[in-house]
């Protein structure tokens, strides 16, 4: 975990201006970040992909490229140059704030030359299912990256390097190959010890990448050693973990970390609501590696479209904050939750403030900030409708801005919940020597009204930093004090800085 009371920004959404100035803009705002409150940024990945100047990196072309080489039509990436990037990462440090990077270790896309190779078709939604006989087949799947020529590696990829592609990795007219089937190579197959969804979750999309191939664990981990000694980065989120293997990750933790002589923070997407399937995916990694709460992230989907129907007391059930609350990083949205993606699962304008609260002002969990939430987003892009819409997600900074500044000053000591009504929920925070006076918090998706609740704190004054209720609570001689809220929002009370009353 980061340092005590951190938060993490993910500094970057699917839909990030393609004009490569993100690392130029990082390196300007980092100081104005680090004052907000921020310890920590996710930043995307940083190398080439199969779109060139506009992929967003998880189409993965090649993991050497980090904006150096003319490739697939660009030398910069969507985010800008190499050197922007190094840059970036120093002046973030220099802030005061850890640099993570996003690994992705899952699929590899845009092949340089086409090889024949023999394949058995398996049915895309139940993976055990072979739906035809083997076939010789197309797939792109030779790599010899002509822009960079056998700089820092000479490895080319071939087909023995992946498991399976699937039909859109083929040449379709030439091997009668169509729709989504996917195409296990002779001689591979599926991993195990990955998520069970399709009967096995090891393909992913592109060029699967064959992590049980040695030459396979020998190049991601010399690129391991690369990148982290390029780049000097504090941490790694590792992209779509529930389709690797999860001892692969244990390992190439081990090997980095004893190349470098320094710890190095991971934290892994397993998006799945199922707190059983991320808590195995934690014991078998060592609980090395935290997950981010994708269950929590629907929970908050669920309760923004419930409204007043949603039953509040529930909203941690089955989270991983609440089974293992070291473990979670905790989020509202990222870049595949966003409206128009894949796995979009949105959290309503009305209910976002109240569930940064639930992320930002209690204890557990690691909570991970969104760019498209902080500086708000507008993009237009095809729907699953097949019809172009137009989106705009509404900057909450103000509010997290709050949340954040009184994280960091009053966020400390034990916590009470008051989590006793379905539509009007609080708890406190009390303190500690350090940090006296401690929270409140209360929060309604229905009417409002009032919590009585106990701080710790005697006759102590409290506000709104919110700004929704003017009014302010004064405690009695136990620490005791009804705090309010309004209709569908948020109050966060704390003392004015210094504020503590006798007693």
């Amino acid at each position: 975990m980061d340092e005590h009371n951190g938060a993490m920004l993910q500094y970057y959404h699917w839909y990030t201006e393609a004009d490569g100035s993100l690392w130029t803009r990082l390196a300007a705002e980092a100081p104005a970040l680090a004052q907000a409150g921020f310890t920590s940024v996710w930043l995307p990945p940083a190398y080439k992909g199969a779109a060139g100047g506009l992929d967003t990196g998880y189409g993965v072309y090649d993991l050497f490229d980090l904006g150096e080489f003319d490739q697939k039509g660009s030398t910069r990436t969507k985010y800008g140059t190499r050197q922007e990037y190094l840059a970036a990462i120093r002046a973030a440090q220099d802030a005061g704030i850890r640099v993570y990077a996003d690994i992705v270790f899952n699929h590899k896309m845009g092949g340089d030359h086409r090889e024949r190779v023999t394949a058995v078709p398996f049915h895309p939604e139940r993976r055990g299912e072979s739906i035809g006989e083997p076939r010789e087949i197309e797939a792109w799947t030779h790599f010899d990256f002509p822009g960079r020529g056998g700089r820092y590696s000479t490895l080319q990829w071939h087909w023995w390097h992946f498991n399976a592609v699937d039909a859109s990795a083929t040449d379709a007219s030439a091997t009668d190959a169509g729709g989504d089937d996917i195409y296990l190579f002779e001689g591979k197959r599926f991993a195990d010890d990955v998520d069970l969804e399709k009967g096995n979750y090891d393909y992913l999309m592109g060029c699967n990448l064959d992590v049980a191939s040695p030459d396979v664990r020998a190049e991601l981990f010399h690129w391991g050693e690369w990148y982290l000694d390029a780049t000097g980065v504090d941490g790694v989120r590792f992209d779509a973990v529930k389709h690797v293997p999860a001892g692969f990750f244990l390992a190439w933790l081990d090997h980095v970390r004893r190349h470098l002589g320094r710890d190095l923070f991971a934290v892994g997407e397993y998006w799945s609501g199922e707190g059983a399937a991320l808590e195995h995916f934690i014991e078998r990694t060592g609980r090395q590696v935290l997950l981010f709460d994708a269950g929590l992230q629907y929970a908050f989907a669920q309760a923004s479209r419930g409204g007043e129907a949603y039953d509040l007391r529930t909203i941690f059930d089955d989270s991983l904050v609440a089974r293992d609350p070291t473990m979670a990083v905790t989020l509202v949205a990222n870049h595949d939750t966003q409206p128009l993606q894949a796995l979009e699962s949105v959290v309503e304008p009305w209910f976002t403030p109240l569930a940064y609260a639930l992320i930002l002002l209690r204890r557990g969990g690691y909570p991970c900030v969104f760019a498209a939430d902080y500086f708000g987003a507008s993009y237009r892009d095809v729907g699953s409708d097949g019809r172009e819409h137009d989106v705009h997600i509404p900057s909450h900074r103000w509010m997290i801005d709050r949340f954040l500044e009184v994280r960091r000053r009053n966020a400390y000591g034990a916590q009470y919940d008051y989590f006793d009504d379905p539509n009007l929920v609080g708890w406190t925070r009390l303190g500690d020597e350090a940090h006296p006076g401690g929270l409140a918090a209360v929060l309604s998706n229905g009417a409002g009204g009032s919590k009585w609740m106990e701080t710790g704190a005697p006759n102590t004054t409290y506000h709104d930093h919110t700004d929704h209720v003017r009014t302010p609570v004064v405690t009695d001689e136990h620490g005791w004090g009804a705090f309010r809220c309004g209709p569908g929002s948020v109050s966060l009370w704390a003392p004015e800085g210094g504020d503590r009353g006798g007693g």
